[in-house]
């Protein structure tokens, strides 16, 4: 019974797609917007052009807001599809959007876009969203919302109320109300509890937490997510360098934030310009990928380039060559491991200054008894299969020195990144993994010409 109630809710696209085609505007109103916007952000992301134009004579711009608000495209997608639209209907749009996600918006638009729809939109939306226009990129101002409930220091829980009665309609949360003295300046917060439990005479000075936990508004937003997360608040205050309040941030925006900052990280982890989606064509994804691969065509030229300098090691004992591959890889993974934690520590604040060294000599100690125990078996391993002691002990020593330094570079190279003001993430696993090959066959291929004669 409950699958059947979940297939009932489910929306039936081909019945919207016949309801638009046959021109039924009042079937296709009444059907489409019974089912939740992100159900119809999906059937908006999936329609082809015509269909398109027809759901902008249906729909008001207040209800393809709505949608706006809950699509989920690439950054590019935007211009093209604004583009279709009205200037007039598409201006409309935005204003009806919260002001901060109308913002993100028109940051992906081109400049004649944005200049149009800020001049024939209602003046005072244009207002707020030309006052975060300005903000910088990835900060607590770019992605801050001005739609939030202030209320004076001196009022009293009543006239509270009746604020915010009248302002919640268009606030993105008011779960938490804003305590604000006669400058503007953040003094304290109420929530919505406080308010529903307390006397309607009581003074708002005297039921509110003064001890709110705000953010500049120059913060950068990882920072500003890794707060929320640490204080699991539903929205947090954004001040300037007065502690005048300027907007909130909301958890909802957060999530928007972690994701966005995962997809980036993990783009750089695979050493892709940026994330890939199974939709686009091959031409979209190889050219996302070239740069990248061809960069690390260069080089590994240089590892090619470095075994030329052994060949004369090579000619004599052929053997060698074998074993490139294990040590090579092996090294590989082990410094992709130690970069995995390093990024990821960075990534959510758990690193600190303090704790870096204690990073670094943790990682040290494990490259060191993986290595140990990974060319003791190594050792066993060509011994037994070839008969060879003394290759078989060159190449544990050569797995054992890779390893450890391999280790020790992934997990030291993005701290030193971090430390330089960029992203960590740029020492993405491919790089590493370059890296690694060069040191692993130096060090392997140097221990060979060492003890040439032995062999």
């Amino acid at each position: 019974m409950e699958e059947m109630n979940q297939n009932d809710r489910e929306m039936d696209h081909e019945m919207i797609l016949g309801l638009l085609n046959r021109g039924d505007v009042e079937g296709f109103r009444e059907e489409f917007l019974t089912h939740h916007p992100y159900d119809q952000a999906t059937f908006y992301e999936k329609a082809d052009q015509d269909i398109r134009h027809l759901m902008y004579q249906y729909l008001s711009p207040k209800e393809m807001a709505d949608i706006f608000e809950a699509i989920e495209i690439d950054d590019d997608e935007y211009e093209d599809l604004f583009k279709e639209m009205n200037a007039n209907y598409a201006s409309d749009l935005l204003s009806h959007m919260y002001t901060d996600d109308a913002v993100d918006i028109l940051n992906l638009l081109n400049k004649e876009q944005v200049a149009t729809y800020l001049t024939i939109m209602e003046k005072e939306s244009a207002r707020q969203i030309k006052d975060l226009l300005h903000y910088e990129e990835y900060t607590a101002g770019s992605i801050m919302t001005t739609e939030f409930v202030s209320i004076p220091k001196n009022s009293t829980v009543r006239s509270a109320m009746n604020i915010l009665r009248n302002a919640a309609p268009n606030a993105e949360t008011i779960y938490y109300v804003f305590v604000v003295d006669e400058d503007k300046r953040l003094s304290g917060i109420v929530t919505l509890r406080d308010l529903i439990v307390s006397d309607e005479d009581t003074l708002i000075g005297s039921i509110m937490n003064e001890r709110v936990v705000s953010v500049s508004v120059s913060e950068d937003q990882e920072e500003v997510a890794r707060m929320i997360k640490d204080y699991d608040f539903l929205a947090m205050p954004v001040v300037d360098f007065q502690q005048h309040l300027l907007g909130i941030i909301t958890v909802d925006d957060i999530i928007d934030v972690l994701d966005e900052e995962a997809s980036d990280d993990y783009s750089k982890l695979a050493a892709v310009s940026d994330m890939d989606t199974f939709d686009k064509g091959p031409f979209t994804a190889a050219k996302k990928r070239l740069p990248w691969l061809i960069l690390l065509t260069f080089l590994g030229m240089l590892t090619a380039n470095l075994m030329g300098m052994f060949e004369a090691t090579l000619d004599k004992v052929a053997l060698l060559a074998v074993f490139i591959p294990l040590i090579a890889g092996m090294a590989g993974n082990s410094g992709t491991q130690a970069l995995a934690v390093a990024v990821r520590g960075i990534a959510t604040g758990d690193i600190e200054e303090e704790s870096k060294m204690r990073l670094l000599f943790r990682e040290a100690g494990t490259g060191l008894i993986t290595g140990i125990v990974c060319g003791a078996v190594v050792v066993g391993l060509v011994y037994f299969w070839k008969g060879e002691l003394l290759i078989g002990a060159l190449v544990g020593a050569a797995v054992f020195g890779s390893i450890f330094v391999a280790t020790l570079a992934g997990s030291f190279i993005p701290l030193l990144i971090h430390r330089l003001k960029i992203d960590p993430a740029v020492a993405s696993g491919p790089f590493i993994t370059t890296l690694n090959d060069i040191i692993s066959i130096l060090i392997y291929l140097g221990l060979a010409t060492t003890f040439l004669g032995q062999l």
